[in-house]
């Protein structure tokens, strides 16, 4: 679950900042940004609910490799 409003928040800020960069604010520019965010999104979801199990162990190993360190 929490890949799908992690990614969407992220996609929503690259999206619109990559966006504003390429085109600048044409009148058109919420209609441009939003096709790019609806493209975008789902295939962040499911790469972060893929790539989740992943982060986890790995953050893990770092933790306790800095816990063990400590």
């Amino acid at each position: 679950l929490l890949a799908a409003p992690m990614s969407s928040i992220m996609v929503l800020m690259v999206t619109l900042i990559v966006t504003l960069l390429n085109l600048g604010l044409p009148g058109d520019f919420i209609v441009h940004w939003a096709k790019a965010y609806i493209i975008a999104w789902p295939i962040a979801a499911v790469t972060g609910y893929l790539v989740m199990p992943m982060a986890r162990r790995f953050t893990q190993r770092v933790v306790t490799l800095i816990d063990g360190h400590a």
